[in-house]
This record gives structure tokens, C-alpha cells and sequence, in this order.
């Protein structure tokens, strides 16, 4: 009987799929049944069988728990410029198509429209792709490079150093040196000059191996090419046995890709936030950012530790601290939430 059943819905094509539910009575009495029947089908059949999507499953059941599964107020009448099923049924399948897996997603969009299947804006493909949690076949096949970079087991182990260049607004150029430790993230020594010096990389080096702690193997130096780092005054330093010097290679894993990243976020998070006018404007904010990155903005890679924490060994209380107030936290929420309901829950309480 069962089968019979299922072989009369299936031939008069009943399925959920593409079809509004707005009743909320009609949903719990379907997720019922798909609760009742978890016992003998797997979910993924049941669902497949009525031509219901997980996501939508699952936000119904979420729903179901909110005591909100009534949704009248998505009729389409009140918005007749949204999407139609049809044209959401085309877009889903133009963007999980093998055949159009070289076009981005943004493209797509507009080819869709030369196409005449779906007229609708990128950002609207992007949301629907979103939401529903549609996967592109964008999958690699061929192996990428690797992604994580050579890592120091302690401070002092590992230096990078590097110099980037600031424009003023006049057009002039600023020149920002910087040494930053590769275990703790701590900028070390830096400074600011107008124009370029070949000697910053030694002076730097002075700077950074006076202030440094430990007594152990000299620090190895990952450098660029560039003349501020093969001089005299670096090569008598590396004679001495200070540092050691390591040209920084295109592979990641022997880059000198820690410090370009810290420019990257010190210009985009910082600088470029300001009016960049003067040379002194470039070094007072470099300094307050500096500061603030050493000794106050925890990283994230340190569990909350900050450079100066991990490069003096002071913050190894600091990951339990923040361990102990997320869990102290979610359970304020928890009993905030359970002592908190809404219109359906307090007429059910009262009725019981």
C-alpha cells in the first residue's frame, strides 16, 4: 500500500519542492510525520521522497521551536517584485551547472540575462547562493601552494625585516622600516625616514639585539634582495655572528610574507584612515598603532595573547581567563533565553 501510495503522488507530481507552505499547522503535521518515520527511513529519503530540501527542513524546524511557523507574511502578492520559483529553480541550476563553472558568479548573472533564462542583478545571485547554500563545482584539482609559513618555536628565533613606502598627499614618499619577531608577532624596531638609507637594516639590527631577550643561538634574518639588506654594514654585523641572514625565497614556506602581511594591515586598518600630510603625521600614527599592536590587540593565533604577552612569556593565564568567561557567559545567556518566551509560548503555559 505503501508503494502504491507513493507511485500516486509521485505520477501526480505532488512535491514540496518550489511550493509555499504558509500554514504553520500544515508544517508541523509534516514534520510529525518526518519525526515519526526517522525510526525506519533515513531522513535524507523521507525528505526526498515529499521534495523537501534540508535547509528548508531545517528552518522549519528551527521555526517550529520559535513558535513561528506561520509565514502569511511572505505572500507574494504583498511583493510582486520578487523572484519566481521558476526563475530561482533557473538560477540555481545555471549556477551549479558543470558547463558554467568558468564563469563567475557575477558574470553568470549577466550571462543569464544575454541568455534570456533569468534576469536578475549579481548581488541577488550572490544572496540566493547564499541563503540556500548552493555549491558552484568550483572544486581544485590541482594541488595549491601551501598556505601556512615557516614558524619560530620561541622568541628570537626567526626576525623578518622589510621596508615599505608611504605616499603623502603632497606625492612625496615616506620610508617605514620594520623588524618583527617571527614567534610573537612583536614589531621589535622600526622607523621612519624621507627618504631611502641604505644603512636602516643595521641600525634596525642594533636596535632589535639590544632590546632582545634570551642568551641562546643567534636569531635567524629573513630578507629581501634589496641593497638596505646586502651592505657592509649588515655583512660586518652576520661576520660578528649577531644574526644570520636568510634570503627570503618565493616559496611561502621560506617568504618574508609575515611582515608584508603586517604593512598590509597597518596601511588599511590604520594609515589610510588618517590625512596622511606630513612625515611627522605618518610617524605619530605609526607609533600609536605599533604600541597599540604590541602591547593591547590580542591576535588570535595566541588565544587572546598579545606580542608583547607571548614575546615576554607573561599571558600564559590569559587563555583559561577567556575560557572561563565564554563559558560563564553562555550560561547567563542560556537563562536568559529559557526565562524569556513569546506571545504562543505564554498562552501554552497558561493553558497547561
Amino acid at each position: 500500500m505503501l508503494r502504491l501510495l507513493v507511485a500516486l503522488v509521485k505520477s501526480f507530481g505532488a512535491s514540496l519542492e518550489g511550493q509555499r507552505l504558509p500554514e504553520g499547522k500544515d508544517k508541523a503535521r509534516l514534520l510529525r510525520a518526518v519525526d515519526q518515520s526517522r525510526p525506519f527511513v533515513p531522513i535524507r529519503v523521507a525528505l526526498r521522497a515529499v521534495g523537501l530540501s534540508a535547509s528548508r527542513f531545517g528552518a522549519w524546524r528551527h521555526s517550529r521551536a520559535a513558535c513561528e511557523l506561520d509565514d502569511r507574511g511572505s505572500c507574494p502578492k504583498l511583493s510582486p517584485q520578487s523572484l519566481t520559483v521558476g526563475e530561482i529553480r533557473v538560477i540555481r541550476e545555471m549556477a551549479c551547472a558543470e558547463e558554467f563553472r568558468h564563469v563567475p558568479t557575477g558574470t553568470l548573472a549577466m550571462l543569464a540575462q544575454r541568455m534570456s533564462r533569468a534576469f536578475a542583478s549579481a548581488q541577488t545571485w550572490y544572496r540566493l547562493i547564499q541563503r540556500n547554500g548552493w555549491r558552484r563545482p568550483r572544486k581544485k584539482v590541482h594541488p595549491s601552494r601551501p598556505r601556512h609559513g615557516i614558524r619560530a618555536a620561541e622568541p628570537n628565533e626567526l626576525w623578518h625585516v622589510d621596508t615599505t613606502i608611504i605616499r603623502l598627499l603632497d606625492g612625496t614618499k615616506v620610508y617605514l622600516h620594520a623588524i618583527i619577531d617571527n614567534f610573537s608577532r612583536r614589531i621589535l624596531a622600526w622607523r621612519i625616514s624621507d627618504h631611502f638609507e641604505v644603512a636602516s637594516t643595521a641600525i634596525l639590527l642594533g636596535e632589535a639585539a639590544a632590546s632582545s631577550i634570551g642568551a641562546g643561538e643567534p636569531p635567524k634574518l629573513f630578507t629581501d634582495g634589496g641593497v638596505e639588506n646586502f651592505n657592509g654594514s649588515v655583512d660586518a654585523l652576520i661576520a660578528s655572528g649577531l644574526i644570520k641572514r636568510v634570503l627570503a625565497q618565493t616559496d611561502v614556506t621560506f617568504s618574508n610574507s609575515m611582515i608584508e602581511a603586517w604593512w598590509r594591515v597597518l596601511k588599511h586598518n590604520w594609515l589610510f584612515l588618517n590625512k596622511l600630510d606630513s612625515i611627522a603625521t605618518v610617524r605619530r600614527l605609526a607609533a600609536f598603532y605599533i604600541e597599540q599592536h604590541n602591547s593591547v590587540m590580542p591576535h588570535a593565533a595566541f588565544s587572546g595573547q598579545t606580542p608583547d604577552e607571548m614575546y615576554f612569556g607573561t599571558g600564559s593565564e590569559v587563555s583559561a581567563k577567556l575560557e572561563a568567561g565564554r563559558e560563564e557567559a553562555r550560561k547567563r545567556r542560556m537563562e536568559s533565553n529559557r526565562a524569556t518566551g513569546c506571545g504562543a509560548c505564554a498562552e501554552k503555559e497558561a493553558a497547561a
